[in-house]
């Protein structure tokens, strides 16, 4: 009974969607089928309609879809023989076309993606011996040191694991280049990282040259260790104690199992997420990718290496002598091989790591470049649709996720676009403005609908668009050069842990500014054709709403790159741990509140007053996450306030030995929990009407921001939350 009912809906939905497609009806008649796909689809969504009712709605919106796809390939592409518009025309198909092409592929991979992963029982018994691995190229040996302590301190048995400080920048190559001040730089940093892995009781390992970067640098690791297992952190990437609980078990339970993939996790905003003040409200960008996406993949077979947060067979490694390094995404590529010989991924939804994000814009774009070079070598290199080996279903996914980084043509295509009639009417779009509008307008609000069903609670209405758009200007010529030469990329280590002492516009801020110039410049040129052409009004005021809506993106931007002032040299994390504060023979009871690597706040008893003071020195004594005996940690009182709780005290750690690394390191990022109760207060879908209503408030308020740090009326240092506040306003 319950089959043939299965059945007999989806015979009435292929019946609806052919019907949608290929029929012919009029403008009005398409306009009102495609608002009650519409109104379908928010009743479905209402209901949280799951199972076989949430693909009938996808499918309907995908009807909805073909319909425009279908009347933008035989109604609307201008004449050949018009040269001037039929170029940027053409163009401006083939980004929609590939758009529409991008959103059947994540149809396809997330549609019903794979419930997390429980992790199999471990045999005590019979415990594979792991190899942790932590590649650093320039990082500081502070940064360095909170890793290898956090990886030393994972619950695994000592005799079973091994910890190596892979560093590159401290090679023979260095030590002895001509130029002295190198040399004596990466002997300096040499001896001083051999005495820190002495200290924590961790290898330290470097090479004669460096080849083949983070690559090379993984393979010489992998040719001094014996390891069954290869787990790999990213230098500023810490784990939970109990990472290796939650992914070896994976490995034994399947032997043909190459990867164990887990979701990056940052403590840090996003320069977008930073200037626009929506950290703690609004899901962060990389969750679409880890909540979502990767999901996806691990239903097909094809979830891939990102580089970090990962463990590996060293027997899959060697069929490959070691990891892919034609790239510089040694991490993909690296995944895709293996995949092609038949070898198994999984991936475990549960953050068991905390990392930093780059700090500044231009650092941000730096790695963002790296990633879409690499793809794009990929590509280039190993072609997915045709690599040897794959089934289909990883050929698809791995298109998706290589194809995806050619997304600065279309948003370039989507901006100049509307320009083109504004200032030089090239009429690019044969239609006219009701078709122009009923099409559109329909075909966007299904896509609305259609990405809030697949990424509703990890990515909110435009900010994808907002993404894209700041990335587009600095990607497009990076990935062109690819195009033009895809052996000239190289490897670059992102920047991390920076700091911005004062509030300023970024290095790579002025081309924002500029096209929002001409954006408002295509703003007055419609209200001067609607004018000067009232036949035309309809046409041009579309034209012109469409360039309104590039316009509030661009505005938006300006307030990303408009940079905030960051002086704490650490990031924060929100905990709730008892303690307790000494002061030579007097104990206070007291609540650690958060914490960072370089000191804490703590709640202690009012009653306490006379004795806490700024510059009095104490002692921090916590029990440890794990089962250690009670800790003491010094350190020192740099502020006193009051809050409604009674006492507030603003600490910093006094380091003396390196014992106390390994204690910070289980204050901040032993429990993994805190990182998965973090990342579910802000998972909520906020809807596609009230998400955009959200977007277009912040979007005002940023573009004011933006100019006015452009004009020099913003006071440098200033800050505001009306980002978060404009978040909960609509919630």
């Amino acid at each position: 009974m319950r089959a043939g009912l299965i059945v007999a809906l989806w015979a009435v939905a292929a019946i609806l969607i052919v019907s949608l497609i290929v029929l012919p009806i009029s403008l009005q008649a398409h306009l009102i089928a495609g608002l009650t796909v519409v109104a379908c689809m928010i009743i479905l969504k209402f209901f949280r309609a799951q199972g076989v009712w949430r693909l009938i709605a996808l499918a309907l919106g995908t009807a909805i879809v073909l319909r425009y796809v279908f009347w933008r390939t035989t109604s609307t592409i201008p004449p050949i023989t018009d040269v001037a518009s039929f170029i940027p025309g053409i163009l401006l198909y083939f980004a929609e076309m590939y758009s529409v092409l991008m959103l059947f592929l994540s149809l396809f991979v997330v549609s019903s993606p794979l419930s997390s992963r429980k992790a199999p029982q471990i045999d005590t018994q019979n415990l594979p011996t792991v190899d942790v691995f932590v590649p650093s190229y320039n990082e500081g040996s502070d940064l360095l040191a909170t890793t290898l302590a956090a990886a030393k301190a994972m619950d695994y048995p000592g005799d079973k694991l091994t910890v190596w400080l892979l560093d590159d920048g401290g090679t023979d190559e260095k030590c002895n280049s001509p130029n002295t001040i190198v040399a004596q730089e990466a002997r300096a940093r040499r001896a001083e990282l051999q005495a820190l892995c002495e200290a924590l009781e961790v290898r330290y390992l470097t090479r004669a040259r460096n080849v083949h970067a983070k690559a090379g640098n993984l393979n010489n690791g992998l040719e001094h260790s014996t390891g069954d297992l290869i787990a790999v952190f990213d230098a500023d990437h810490a784990p939970a104690r109990s990472f290796l609980t939650e992914t070896v078990g994976h490995f034994t339970a399947d032997k043909n199992l190459f990867l164990v993939q887990t979701p990056h996790f940052f403590i840090n905003p996003d320069p977008l997420e930073r200037n626009l003040g929506t950290f703690q409200t609004m899901p962060s960008e990389n969750e679409m990718f880890y909540g979502v996406i990767q999901r996806g993949l691990d239903k097909w077979n094809a979830a891939f290496f990102c580089g970090s947060a990962a463990v590996l067979r060293r027997e899959a490694l060697q069929e490959t002598n070691g990891f892919s390094g034609l790239s510089i995404t040694e991490d993909c590529e690296t995944a895709l091989e293996l995949h092609s010989r038949g070898w198994t991924s999984v991936y475990v939804d549960k953050p068991l790591i905390a990392g930093l994000q780059p700090d500044t814009f231009a650092s941000f774009i730096g790695q963002r470049s790296r990633w879409a070079q690499g793809m794009m070598q990929i590509m280039h290199y190993k072609f997915p649709a045709f690599k040897r080996g794959l089934k289909l279903s990883q050929r698809l996914c791995y298109m998706s996720s290589s194809m995806f980084w050619l997304f600065p043509f279309s948003r370039f295509c989507f901006l100049v676009s509307p320009l083109c009639y504004l200032f030089f009417s090239l009429e690019i779009f044969t239609a006219s403005g009701g078709e122009f509008f009923a099409y559109t307008f329909t075909y966007m609000m299904v896509n609305f609908m259609m990405q809030n069903y697949l990424y509703g609670r990890y990515r909110w209405p435009w900010i994808s668009d907002l993404y894209e758009y700041i990335q587009t200007i600095y990607l497009l010529p990076a990935v062109l050069s690819v195009v033009a030469n895809p052996s000239k990329p190289t490897f670059k280590v992102t920047a991390k842990n920076e700091t911005m002492d004062q509030s300023r516009i970024s290095e790579l801020g002025m081309p924002y500014f500029i096209i929002f110039g001409i954006l408002v410049l295509g703003v007055i040129a419609t209200g001067v054709r609607v004018w000067m052409e009232p036949y035309k009004a309809d046409l041009t005021l579309v034209t012109g709403a469409w360039n309104i809506l590039n316009l509030i993106v661009a505005g938006c931007a300006l307030g990303v790159v408009s940079e905030r002032a960051t002086r704490r040299q650490s990031h924060r994390v929100r905990v709730e741990r008892p303690c307790r504060f000494i002061m030579g023979d007097e104990a206070v009871d007291a609540v650690l509140v958060d914490v960072s690597v370089g000191g804490g706040r703590l709640h202690v008893p009012p009653s306490a007053e006379p004795n806490l003071k700024k510059g009095t020195s104490g002692i921090l004594e916590f029990q440890p996450f794990s089962n250690l005996p009670v800790q003491q940690l010094p350190l020192e009182i740099r502020k006193v306030n009051m809050d409604d709780k009674g006492l507030l005290l603003g600490c910093r750690f006094v380091i003396e030995k390196h014992e106390h690394r390994r204690m910070i390191a289980d204050l901040v990022f032993a429990n993994a929990d805190q990182w998965s109760e973090f990342q579910k207060n802000r998972h909520h879908d906020i809807g596609v009407l009230r998400g955009t209503l959200w977007f277009f408030m912040v979007a005002f308020y940023q573009t004011g921001r933006g100019l006015s740090y452009f004009f020099g009326l913003q006071r440098i240092g200033s800050s505001s939350p009306q980002a978060s506040t404009a978040a909960t306003a609509v919630k």
